[in-house]
């Protein structure tokens, strides 16, 4: 116990002349009130009437985004070989940063071509009448089928001639017409067979074949490509959740590339401001974690409609900002402040000097340590200032608020105190 008296009144020693002070100054303005209260005079604090700057704002939260942005996805079931590219690395266009194992897309690949180059052998088929093979013997026995017509023509022709004579029957006759006839009827046939030899159901079915062929070897080509990942643009690797050996399923993220020279920042503000917004209002963007920086883009866009956004109604806005020192990474949360208007070098005061009376706004003008109503008319108000138009001058005094029970009124006797 004699310890800590001891520690106590070490401590008493060592600050009682603060300790003092600021018990005379409490003790002084309380007797300043007391007497002034008793005399008829209330104590007020005060302000002047000064030039600023002064700016409306709406102050909410946002995520920056890149604008330019790739993603690279597992185009199938695989494993990772290799990758060649780390975060925040800066890369170049077609730069080669990942690669996956494609023994199984190169199969695939070949077989398609096999499939596709059959299905390319029966629509060329289709198109000439048959294989080659086919087309020649369909030739040759048109020729001999043509020499036989020709015959049976030129031995009708003289049966005729003999008829006529009485050297011919007409029996030999007829069986000439029969044999041309058929001559005539083979010749048809073949000239048919070779300019119209499949269907219109079959014709369908070999193109569709093709149409299939293609299609698998397009896939096959496109796995084949996707496996070897490489950089669509100039950009920084910001997103690398793989490492080689890990086996991937398809549609997994493998990568995420983006040109951070520029980034977008989304935003949501509540539905009450929503109407102070217009495009190119200034935007100012801070991240906590470089104090002091701020980023500045203007307004894109305003908000077409207003959702729900866990209990708040929000509409969503958007900036672009120049981050060419690439300092301001993806996916951050940042706090962003809409400047909705802005003045500079104007009357201000306090927004605590500003009252209202049937929406008409006044204030307290001290003059001769009398409170003075004094209409006035303002334009920008914020959360601490108030920027005054008319009503009053530079550099004029005007009440705050009473350190009594008693309320400010016109032609109150007063005492600033400070």
């Amino acid at each position: 116990m004699a310890a800590l008296n001891k520690n106590g009144e070490g401590l008493f020693a060592r600050h009682r002349w603060w300790i003092i002070a600021i018990a005379i100054a409490f003790a002084v303005i309380l007797f300043a009130a007391f007497n002034s209260m008793n005399s008829g005079v209330i104590p007020v604090r005060a302000a002047h009437v000064t030039r600023a700057n002064i700016r409306s704002v709406i102050s909410t939260n946002g995520k920056v985004e890149p604008i330019n942005n790739f993603e690279a996805h597992a185009p199938t079931a695989t494993t990772v070989v290799r990758v060649l590219a780390r975060e925040g690395d800066h890369v170049k266009r077609g730069q080669l940063l990942l690669q996956l194992d494609d023994a199984d897309a190169r199969t695939n690949r070949a077989k398609a071509i096999a499939e596709l180059k059959g299905a390319q052998a029966d629509i060329n088929a289709v198109q000439t009448g048959g294989t080659r093979e086919e087309v020649l013997i369909t030739d040759a026995q048109l020729v001999k089928a043509r020499a036989d017509r020709d015959n049976a023509e030129r031995n009708l022709e003289a049966l005729r001639k003999l008829e006529k004579n009485g050297s011919a029957s007409m029996g030999e006759v007829k069986e000439a017409e029969a044999q041309f006839s058929t001559a005539q009827a083979n010749v048809k046939l073949l000239e048919q067979k070779l300019a119209d030899r499949y269907s219109k159901p079959e014709v369908a079915r070999v193109e569709a074949q093709k149409s299939e062929a293609q299609a698998a070897y397009d896939a096959a080509t496109a796995i084949l490509k996707r496996s070897n990942v490489t950089a669509p643009f100039d950009g920084v690797v910001y997103s690398v959740p793989v490492r080689a050996g890990n086996y991937v399923n398809a549609g997994d993220l493998l990568l995420q590339v983006a040109d951070l020279s520029q980034v977008r920042v989304r935003a949501f503000v509540d539905e009450p401001d929503v109407g102070r917004l217009s495009l190119g209002q200034r935007v100012e963007v801070n991240w906590d974690a470089l104090p002091g920086r701020t980023w500045q883009g203007k307004l894109l866009n305003v908000p077409a409609t207003v959702k729900l956004l866990g209990s708040r109604n929000v509409g969503e806005i958007t900036s672009n900002l120049n981050n060419s020192d690439f300092r301001l990474l993806p996916n951050t949360n940042v706090t962003v402040q809409i400047i909705t208007a802005e003045h500079n070098s104007v009357l201000v005061v306090p927004r605590e000097a500003l009252r209202m009376d049937d929406s008409t706004p006044y204030v307290y003008r001290i003059r001769d340590d009398e409170l003075r109503r004094q209409p006035v008319r303002t334009s920008i108000i914020n959360l601490t200032q108030a920027e005054v138009t008319e009503g009053l001058a530079d550099n004029q005094e005007v009440a705050l608020g009473s350190l009594s029970t008693k309320p400010l009124r016109d032609n109150q006797a007063v005492k600033v105190v400070q």
